[in-house]
């Protein structure tokens, strides 16, 4: 079996081929002595191997665990990752880290409460250093290893690191600045910090799933400001989520219904065709008893796999004022999802850009904010009022019981392609995001694409009459940057939920 790092396309690919068809086999672990989407607490590792296998897994001192592979995007920078590599090996004991986005593949060694680089190559050139890899982490050499508190790097296994690693400094626990709560400020586990240490000491239980318990996420796509590229994020991460195994529902809480178009729901030319008209999201918040979401939404086939999504309809502005007068119409949403809660994986919901009442029923029943913006002064102006927003809708949702919004982070959306601007203009925008609003800027970022407009002016022929027909920009040209993007844009969804 050989590896060619051109083969993977996204991380379900650095898993297969890379971790599962290469690494696995050439380090000599058989399936029994490795799982994968194992779970200790609220930590979910890719993959857990073992030097000697032990059933039932606890975590403990005396741990038998040896090496956690944690598999990345290619186009992820593996740095942004380490710190949760950090916590991994040193809460669970584990003596080995490897890290991989298929295009360069890492190991990281504990050290006390410390990791350490000790192995980096280049994926084209791992087997040429599989060797060098047997020798760190194959399961033969890792028989021999008694004690990994006591690893040093005098060790005759890291001596084998190339000379340019030996000086680079150790991934630091977080900063102390940053004061670590006692245990007793802690009353829910949703609310441990991700630097907060688990006490390997303490044995518990582990289960192996077969496959992860169901947990729908709930996330809101807002900004109070339009032509912010909301809509394009929406549809496109719901088909890139769907591509990754997930099953979504999106749902259209936008009067001008640009959801509703961009997913080919829009199959008629006027009023009188109107199909969507006496059944869409009105009649969802209307109805306290009918209406569920099962019955009003609409399979569709603007990607594959196909995406299950709530329409909107013009008829919505109208309503707002008597919607407003009824006692549930801000909870009716959470209500009719937890129903679901079983069928989906992940909502998407699409927001006006306002401040109006559809917007507080999306973010009162939202888990997760994605704040999508092209940068530009207008967009970080309305971060203020953003930001405002927000706090009042927490302060509503702690009223009722539900957790505060969770901010994924804002997202550039409709950037300018212009290498000067991408080199000289883009980082500090970026930057003033954090330093001026206090908001987190995602990793991920969409660019204003040709193929973006392109898959969204497809149409058919329907008898005599041509009708908007769009595809998701995964589907129309799935090798195109514009594709990348959104995949890339998934997979930091799917990590900061804890929804991989």
């Amino acid at each position: 079996m050989t590896f060619n790092p051109n083969n993977c396309r996204n991380e379900s690919e650095v898993e297969s081929k890379l971790i599962v068809s290469y690494l696995l086999p050439k380090l000599g672990y058989t399936p029994d002595t490795w799982h994968q989407e194992i779970a200790f607490g609220n930590i979910r590792l890719d993959f857990l191997s073992f030097a000697t296998q032990v059933i039932p897994i606890v975590v403990d001192a005396d741990s038998p665990m040896s090496v956690v592979m944690e598999a990345k995007h290619p186009k992820e920078n593996l740095d942004r990752h380490l710190r949760k590599l950090h916590r991994y090996l040193t809460s669970l004991s584990i003596r080995y880290g490897l890290i991989t986005n298929g295009k360069e593949i890492r190991i990281y060694a504990r050290i006390a409460d410390e990791i350490q680089l000790v192995f980096k190559c280049a994926g084209q050139d791992v087997e040429t250093r599989i060797d060098e890899i047997i020798a760190l982490i194959g399961r033969e050499s890792l028989k021999f290893i008694k004690n990994p508190d006591n690893l040093e790097l005098e060790d005759s296994k890291i001596n084998l690191v190339s000379p340019e690693l030996i000086s680079e400094v150790p991934v630091q626990p977080n900063n102390p600045a940053t004061a670590e709560p006692e245990p007793s400020q802690i009353s829910e586990p949703e609310q441990i910090p991700e630097n907060y240490p688990v006490k390997p000491q303490v044995k518990s239980d582990v289960t192996v799933p077969q496959k992860r318990q169901n947990t729908m996420k709930i996330i809101a796509v807002y900004h109070n400001k339009g032509g912010v590229g909301k809509t394009t994020t929406v549809v496109n991460l719901a088909a890139a989520l769907s591509k990754q195994g997930k099953r979504v529902l999106v749902i259209d809480l936008d009067s001008q219904a640009n959801t509703t178009f961009a997913t080919g729901l829009v199959k008629f030319e006027d009023e009188e065709q109107d199909d969507l008209k006496n059944n869409n999201i009105l009649h969802v918040l209307q109805s306290a008893d009918f209406y569920s979401i099962s019955e009003v939404a609409r399979k569709s086939n603007f990607c594959t796999p196909a995406i299950d999504v709530i329409p909107s309809h013009i008829d919505l502005m109208q309503y707002e004022h008597e919607l407003n007068s009824l006692d549930y119409s801000k909870i009716i949403l959470i209500q009719k999802l937890a129903e679901v809660q079983e069928k989906y994986d992940i909502v998407l919901i699409d927001t006006p850009p306002s401040l109006n009442l559809y917007a507080r029923v999306a973010l009162i029943a939202a888990d997760y904010l994605i704040i999508p913006s092209d940068l530009k002064p207008f967009a970080n102006q309305g971060l203020i009022h953003v930001k405002d927003f927000i706090g009042k809708i927490n302060g509503f949702k702690k009223l009722i019981g539900r957790n505060s919004l969770e901010i994924l982070g804002v997202l550039p959306c409709k950037i300018s392609t212009n290498t000067k601007f991408i080199q000289y203009s883009l980082p500090k925008r970026r930057a003033t995001i954090p330093k001026r609003y206090g908001l987190e800027i995602m990793e991920s970022a969409i660019y204003e694409r040709d193929d973006l407009a392109k898959c969204a002016e497809q149409t058919q022929m329907v008898g005599d009459l041509e009708i908007a027909d769009p595809i998701s920009v995964l589907d129309f040209n799935p090798d195109s940057t514009a594709s990348q993007e959104f995949e890339v844009l998934a997979m930091e969804v799917l990590e900061k939920i804890g929804g991989k």
